[in-house]
């Protein structure tokens, strides 16, 4: 599978996940963070098209 982002949407990311103190170069807990907020949304928005309340 072949993902392509946008090189300013990638840039964008970076910066906000990144973090000169980690030794892996991103903050983990910022990443997690929005990963599970983009998820809870695409199950909120997931429910109302299926005509669930996902409250």
């Amino acid at each position: 599978m072949k993902v392509n982002i946008p090189a300013d949407v990638y840039a964008e990311i970076a910066e906000l996940i990144g973090s000169e103190a980690s030794p892996v170069g991103i903050d983990a807990k910022k990443t997690h963070i929005i990963i599970l907020h983009k998820l809870i949304n695409i199950e909120r928005r997931l429910a109302r098209l299926e005509g669930k309340d996902a409250g």
